[in-house]
Parts: structure tokens; sequence; C-alpha cells
């Protein structure tokens, strides 16, 4: 896609705040026509831009437990990172999983009922993956989570 305008970015933020806005209310917030925000919103859809999804408040379905777990490994072929990416994939309870620079090679977020669930999903992920150590921390409070993308 070519460069956002502006109106691009409004409409962008206008979603972020709440993708539930009526087509109208969205025209309204950026200052177009109904016509003219529905092509440009098509035009952002097409190109990969936006997609429409519910996020949940993990506490709010059970999980008070967050976790921010931190691999190192001695291995780093295609073929062992294709398998553990498979194998952390496959836990639903790891709901952010990134490749790091730095001391440790991965960091993984992973919501828990407890202390008990927590203990089952971290015997999973080191059960099937050859790994160098595993640190764990647990989060006490979340600050600020989940923020817009400053577009």
């Amino acid at each position: 896609m070519e460069k956002l305008d502006e109106i691009d970015r409004r409409i962008l933020r206008q979603l972020q705040s709440d993708a539930s806005l009526s087509q109208r209310e969205l025209a309204d917030r950026v200052g177009l026509s109904q016509n003219a925000c529905w092509r440009r919103l098509t035009r952002l859809k097409e190109a990969g831009l936006t997609e429409q999804t519910l996020r949940l408040d993990p506490r709010d379905v059970g999980f008070s437990l967050t976790v921010i777990v931190m691999v190192r490994t001695r291995h780093h072929s295609t073929d062992w990172l294709r398998q553990f990416r498979s194998h952390v994939t496959s836990i639903p309870n790891v709901i952010d999983f990134y490749r790091i620079a730095g001391d440790y090679d991965y960091l993984l977020k992973i919501v828990a009922q407890d202390m008990n669930d927590f203990d089952r999903i971290y015997r999973r992920l080191i059960d099937s993956v050859e790994l160098d150590s595993v640190t764990s921390s647990i989060t006490m409070e979340a600050i600020a989570e989940n923020r817009d993308l400053p577009v």
C-alpha cells in the first residue's frame, strides 16, 4: 500500500480506539462523507492494515496470572526452530511469542489461572524441546497493556 496520509491515520486511530463504530460515526469523526470513508476503509482492509477482533480481559475470563518467560537455547538450526515454533504455538496459553536479541533468544507471554496452572503449562513448554535455560517472571500489575499503535 502507498504511504498513509493523515486521513488514513485518523481512521486507524479511531478504529483502534473503538472498532465497533458505525460507518456513519467513523466518517463523522474523521471528517469525511460516508462514501469517501467507506472507500478508504475498504482500501485499508484490502491492504491488510485492518482486521476486526474482540479483545478479552484475561482476568475477567479466569486468567489471573500473567508470566513473562525468557528462553535461551544452544540450538539455532532451521529444523530446531521449526519444531520449537510449532511446539510453543500449540500451547494456547502462550499469547505472545517473540524471537529476541540479547542474553535470551525467545520471550513468551503466558496467561494462567493460577500457579498450579502455570506449572502445568511450564512442564508442557519444557517437555518436548531441548532448551538451555528458562526463566520466568510473574507480573504483579499491568501498567500499560495492549496500547494503540501511534499512527
